[in-house]
């Protein structure tokens, strides 16, 4: 049965944090969202099944990059734009309308890595067409991966900054099944365990390079590493690093070289410029942002 609200609606109830989503989403991609969950907001229509809508419209992005037309390109990268559109509205419905569930955020996630795969299976199959060896395979792969994982340490430094506030706490850093897990939606549990099988090794992998990037705060005390963490997940320039790998400027970068018909390009940008942004988010915490936090909490302590 759906639920139709009777509350009002409210823009900045459907955001999880300004502070610390990527600046394309808080400035463009849900504004544009929120107008759709105005629009839906009292209808019977739920969140998952935006995200399903989300899931279909990558989909028909990739057949249109699979086409490997101009005009199939052009409208493949608006495609794709409206896929994050979605992709914004359904989590700011569940927000605003309180249905947010463990099957919606599996569900959501196994979806994006699902368009991912056929998008980049699309785009490298077209390309290799024109371009007919092993490097244009490498290059498509090289590009499924890093998205990937840039938006997996996204995510990990979105999610850690809400649990310094104590928000969405059901969205876990690692995902594990536990017994409450097995004893609630058996659906949620099925899902899940895909999730696991997609996401888990780099939920880990994110989590290590994270380890390594504060391993100078080891000197400091229990309280001192409570200390350490508030700074660490909560500082500004290094949210504003990995806001600029999630899904929404991955996506609006696809969306430029889409509508220029330049996805060898974008398979370039891919790997060069948006890993390199990567490796500035990782030295930055790692080389500044981990002695500067250390240096304060210190002092704070011997004050």
């Amino acid at each position: 049965m759906t639920q139709v609200s009777d509350s009002p609606y409210h823009y900045e109830r459907s955001l999880k944090s300004r502070y610390a989503d990527e600046p394309i989403n808080t400035y463009l991609l849900r504004p544009i969202a929120g107008v759709i969950v105005w629009l839906l907001y009292r209808s019977p229509i739920t969140p998952n099944q935006l995200t399903i809508a989300a899931i279909f419209a990558g989909t028909a992005a990739a057949y249109c990059y699979s086409l490997g037309q101009t005009m199939a390109t052009f409208l493949a990268g608006l495609l794709v734009t409206l896929k994050d559109i979605l992709d914004s509205a359904d989590g700011q419905l569940a927000r605003a309308k309180n249905l947010y569930s463990r099957r919606g955020r599996f569900l959501d996630s196994i979806g994006d890595f699902l368009v991912d795969v056929l998008i980049f299976g699309a785009i490298t199959t077209t390309l290799y067409r024109v371009y007919p060896m092993t490097g244009t395979i490498l290059l498509g792969v090289a590009g499924l991966l890093g998205i990937t994982l840039r938006v997996s340490y996204h995510v990990f430094y979105y999610v850690s900054f809400l649990h310094l506030e104590d928000r969405y706490l059901t969205n876990r850093l690692i995902e594990e099944i536990r017994d409450e897990d097995r004893r609630g939606d058996p659906v949620a549990l099925q899902l899940q365990k895909i999730f696991i099988a997609i996401y888990g090794w780099q939920d880990k992998l994110v989590a290590r390079i994270d380890d390594w990037s504060k391993s100078r705060a080891r000197s400091l005390g229990e309280n001192g590493h409570e200390r350490f963490r508030q700074r660490w997940y909560a500082d500004r320039i290094g949210l504003l690093f990995s806001g600029f790998l999630g899904f929404g400027t991955e996506l609006a970068l696809l969306t430029i070289c889409s509508l220029l018909d330049q996805l060898l390009l974008y398979l370039w940008l891919n790997l060069l410029l948006m890993n390199g942004i990567w490796i500035l988010a990782i030295f930055y915490r790692k080389i500044i942002l981990a002695p500067r936090t250390v240096r304060l909490v210190f002092t704070q302590a011997n004050n």
